[in-house]
């Protein structure tokens, strides 16, 4: 039986491949391997009856090849103002722990990684605009990442796309745009002007909804 939760929420994602990131359509990486970091703002949520309002994770992780391939690595990252009891809720939910299995990108991501590195706890500073398409990602000695709108090539503006997943294990409706992001330590790598994508969430032990 899974267990009861709950987050709705913001979500900031940026990854290493081409623009729209061919993964959201069950294509191959653009560039072979699949690097990206993760990071949301939770507005409400909550494990069972330990409330969850108010925190911040992050997550980054690489695969050698399409995600579904597995041989995976993540390396998880918690508010460090989360007690005891929230920091625990927190890593069941993001490693697919009291989780339907398929329901959420939490559980399907959990089945193709090969390593889990011991979670880090730290501030998370997110600033981010879903419709806006800008968001700033700092955990200070680990990841700072930043989005914003993808420019049209002929007038320089502002170009404005969405993706929607009508059975999808994330999000409902995400905001596309371009991001770049350097992170250190097991997973050390630098991107520039990749895909990224703005979302509000609202995911359960069922799934999205």
């Amino acid at each position: 039986m899974t267990t009861s939760w709950t987050i709705k929420g913001r979500e900031f994602v940026h990854c290493s491949c081409d623009y729209s990131c061919p993964c959201q359509f069950s294509g191959r990486p653009s560039q072979g391997d699949c690097q990206v970091v993760i990071a949301v703002d939770i507005a409400e949520g909550h494990h069972k009856d330990t409330r969850l309002d108010g925190l911040r994770i992050a997550g980054i992780a690489h695969w050698p090849g399409a995600i579904h391939e597995g041989h995976g690595e993540m390396l998880p990252v918690v508010d460090e103002r989360a007690n005891t009891e929230q920091r625990a809720a927190l890593l069941r939910i993001m490693t697919g722990l009291d989780t339907k299995p398929g329901a959420t990108m939490f559980q399907v991501y959990s089945t193709t990684f090969d390593t889990v590195h011991e979670a880090v706890f730290a501030p998370i500073e997110l600033d981010m605009n879903v419709v806006a398409r800008r968001a700033r990602l700092k955990v200070p000695g680990v990841v700072e990442a930043r989005g914003e709108p993808i420019p049209n090539p002929l007038t320089g503006g502002e170009h404005r796309a969405r993706i929607h997943q009508v059975q999808g294990t994330e999000y409902a409706v995400a905001e596309i745009g371009r991001g770049s992001s350097k992170w250190t330590g097991a997973t050390a790598l630098a991107l520039k002007d990749t895909h990224a994508r703005f979302a509000d969430i609202h995911l359960t032990q069922d799934g999205v909804r």
